[in-house]
């Protein structure tokens, strides 16, 4: 039974991934079924009827396993044992599933399938084996477990009636969630998730080593380079540089990328870049050679677009930068934007590890402007917000239709990073697309820049837009893709700087139109 229960569930977790990005129908169904399971967890009496199907096919399978012999047998016993014992391990088998699910079919769902099961088939065991006396021990708890049952099922109601009414994400605008890389990855160490490496000390010096530099083989394609490997780039210091065109991180910190690349690139440093995708577009081979080409990008890079290379590094971070010795070996790595004096000191440890002498201690100062300019801390407050329905946050307008192309009507009042659609707009898992010009996006934001991921749809024309802050031009708050009066023009799938206020930096309502249909919007960033 656990065995198959292991196969059974991940040939599931393959092929049931859509589930997790399915659209707004998708949205309603999991909000009924979140009830459903609410019900069932506090009524004990409703959670029978519900389940009282599912038990009598159990007890058929059952009779029928008793009067059969062999593997069949052995198969319908199996299946009614399953589907008897069901209701009472629903709660944690969907949070195992669940799980498995988002991370996919990989080894370490297997593993974690692999455990419950066994950790299940052992209970069963037991009370097979031992009988009436450890069944009598734990129907001691179960009235202590009813209790606890009927709180979490209020609890999930509760979630349903706060997500049906949109308090979840009122909650969140209130509340300003900044993603920062070093806050996660603070928390990451300090509860044992961060990278499975174990460090070890090298003599006389602080860099410890994390591990051996994976490989490169997952590249679908070089730019710049031919295809390089670990082997071959022993003796040199390596850095390692995962990014995305389309991440305002990485486009902030690749100023530095640039000036380390050519202040010791003759001195030993070999700079790699990984373009790792976040969105579908920037898979698209065309894509990443313009934007390298656009960028400036002179070093080599891979082209990441299935996620190989990422995943060999055990990568969770745009930017993300990894620091190679001359053997092969990993001695530092940094997750996000800053500290770059920090890095650039590694670089010039790891060289003159290798011999060089020659090496300057002093720092690069690039003094990056436009899009790739420092962001203003002291006054980011809006966090990353993505205009997909799979990752979808603080969205408040309402539709007038219920079909895949939908009209949004304008939210009658917006608080803090919250956001909605005005016009006829398809929403899929990555991004809105619009069906029909006229078509608006409007955002309540607190940043001194706020930047819009968008292009064409494949194969379209520009289209033209015009921005207002608090309903006015930007003039001098215009950002490097707008002029004053607040005109722009989407040629590419990118990401487009809109606004770079000035002093005071205030909440601002921010909206853009787009003069023609066609648009692709994908996420907003702020800096």
């Amino acid at each position: 039974m656990a065995l198959t229960f292991v196969a059974v569930a991940t040939l599931a977790t393959a092929g049931g991934s859509w589930a997790l990005h399915v659209n707004e129908y998708g949205r309603f169904a999991a909000i009924l079924l979140l009830a459903l399971f609410g019900f069932t967890l506090l009524f004990g009496s409703f959670a029978d009827r519900v389940m009282r199907p599912v038990v009598a096919l159990g007890n058929r399978l059952s009779g029928l396993a008793g009067t059969s012999t062999g593997i069949g047998a052995a198969l319908l016993l199996g299946c009614a044992t399953g589907l008897l014992w069901a209701p009472c391990a629903g709660p944690i088998l969907g949070l195992i599933l669940t799980g498995a699910a988002i991370k996919g079919a990989t080894t370490s769902t297997t593993v974690l399938l692999v455990a419950y099961a066994g950790g299940a088939a052992t209970s069963l065991a037991a009370v097979l084996l031992i009988g009436g006396r450890l069944f009598a021990a734990m129907k001691k708890s179960l009235g202590v477990g009813e209790w606890v049952r009927r709180g979490l099922g209020l609890a999930v109601l509760l979630g349903v009636v706060a997500i049906l009414f949109g308090l979840d994400t009122g909650v969140l605008a209130r509340l300003s969630p900044i993603p920062t890389a070093s806050v996660e990855q603070f928390f990451m160490e300090k509860t044992g998730l961060s990278r499975a490496t174990k460090p070890y000390q090298v003599a006389g010096n602080d860099l410890p080593v994390e591990g051996l530099m994976p490989s490169l083989r997952g590249a679908v394609a070089w730019l710049n380079s031919p295809p390089l490997s670990p082997q071959q780039l022993r003796g040199k210091v390596v850095l390692v540089d995962f990014w995305t065109y389309s991440c305002i991180n990485c486009l902030r910190s690749r100023p530095y990328i640039h000036a380390w690349n050519q202040k010791y690139k003759d001195h030993g440093l070999v700079v790699i870049g990984v373009h790792s995708p976040e969105f579908a577009f920037e898979k698209e081979l065309s894509n990443v050679q313009r934007a390298v080409h656009d960028l400036g990008v002179t070093y080599p890079v891979a082209v990441d677009s299935n996620l190989e290379i990422w995943r060999a590094f055990n990568n969770e971070y745009w930017p993300a930068h990894y620091f190679i010795d001359k053997q092969g070996r990993i001695r530092y790595h940094h997750f996000g934007e800053g500290e770059y004096d920090k890095s650039e000191h590694v670089i010039q440890t790891l060289l003159g590890e290798t011999g060089y002498r020659d090496v300057s201690a002093s720092s690069v100062n690039p003094r990056p402007s436009g899009l790739q300019a420092a962001p203003d801390l002291a006054d980011l407050q809006s966090p990353e917000t993505y205009i997909g329905s799979a990752q979808r946050e603080n969205f408040v307008s309402k539709t007038l239709a219920n079909k895949d192309s939908q009209v949004y009507e304008k939210p009658a009042n917006l608080e803090r990073n919250q956001w909605g659609l005005i016009g006829k707009w398809a929403v899929g898992d990555e991004q809105a697309t619009l069906e029909q010009a006229p078509g608006k996006i409007i955002f309540h934001f607190h940043a001194r820049d706020l930047n819009l991921v968008m292009g064409p749809v494949p194969g379209g024309k520009p289209v033209r837009f015009r921005i207002t802050i608090d309903g006015m031009p930007p003039e001098n708050a215009h950002g490097v893709d707008t002029n004053a009066q607040g005109a722009g023009v989407v040629s590419v799938q990118r990401l487009y700087q809109l606004v770079r206020q000035t002093d005071p930096v205030l909440d601002r309502t921010f909206q853009i139109e787009f003069l023609d249909s066609g648009v692709q919007a994908f996420s907003f960033t702020f800096g």
